[in-house]
């Protein structure tokens, strides 16, 4: 299966397995930067060179050699499981890609048909009950997640700990994981930790949020999207990132996490 998901320096100082909606395409930037001193113009997602990924076929075999012998730093991020689904409803669902159509092609009408959920009308911009078909959504998640029906799980609502776990089930290991919600100073031990050709200053990072304006914006605090059920429905979907990452299930108010992430307990837990 090798290392899906998996980016890498050209410089061969860091390697990273993205985690869909959690800081990647700052990160992306980051990595892209520190090897050569500018950012990537455009999406680092549809960066083809620069920087070693996976899904390039000239790529793998250096990522596979790097990880398995862990000759770079290896790290990863995550984010509160209920701000992230949020995010995947109005950037897949509600949101208008980059390429100007509809994520997926015939997923909107497919979810507007079986679970009667609203995005906004055509454009996306339309007022629509945001509450209603975010909660209508988490079935439809659920159902993909739990049944991989009407269609197989989307990378943007599968768990953090499914694509955390691959790196580690096919020989990787993490020397960090920090979360989005502390941006600058987990991603700041990262960069203390390695050489890079091109130095790093975070403070003067710009933000790279591919997703920003795709969608609606959302009109009401996290919490207000979550009643008990919609709070069953996430657990069961999200327990393992709860429970791995340490965020807080009882209160989508709280996005910070509410303990410490053991790298061990990690490994043992998604290793096996």
């Amino acid at each position: 299966m090798g290392f899906p998901g998996t980016w890498m320096t050209e410089s061969e100082s860091v390697v990273y397995r993205v985690v869909p909606k959690c800081a990647c395409s700052t990160i992306g930037q980051i990595m892209y930067y520190s090897d050569h001193g500018e950012f990537f113009d455009g999406d680092i997602h549809d960066a083809a060179t620069g920087l070693h990924k996976w899904a390039r076929d000239e790529s793998q075999a250096l990522i596979n050699d790097n990880v398995k012998s862990h000759a770079s730093y290896a790290f990863t991020c995550v984010r509160n499981p209920y701000t992230r689904i949020l995010s995947s409803f109005f950037d897949k669902i509600c949101g208008i890609q980059r390429n100007g159509k509809r994520y997926r092609g015939k997923l909107v009408p497919l979810l507007t048909q079986k679970y009667g959920i609203e995005v906004g009308g055509d454009d996306g911009k339309q007022e629509f009950d945001q509450i209603e078909s975010f909660r209508r959504f988490l079935l439809f998640a659920r159902d993909t997640i739990r049944w991989r029906r009407p269609m197989e799980p989307d990378i943007h609502w599968s768990s953090m700990s499914g694509h955390v776990s691959t790196f580690i089930v096919n020989g990787g290991r993490y020397d960090k994981i920090f979360w989005t919600e502390a941006f600058n100073d987990g991603m700041g031990q990262v960069l203390d930790a390695i050489t890079t050709p091109h130095t790093v200053d975070l403070d003067t990072i710009p933000r790279f949020n591919e997703s920003e304006g795709h969608g609606p914006k959302r009109a009401h605090p996290v919490e207000d999207y979550f009643d008990d059920l919609s709070m069953h429905l996430v657990y069961e979907i999200y327990h393992r990132d709860f429970d791995l990452f340490k965020y807080d299930f009882e209160n989508p108010a709280n996005k910070m996490p509410v303990g410490e992430i053991d790298l061990d307990e990690v490994h043992a837990k998604l290793g096996e």
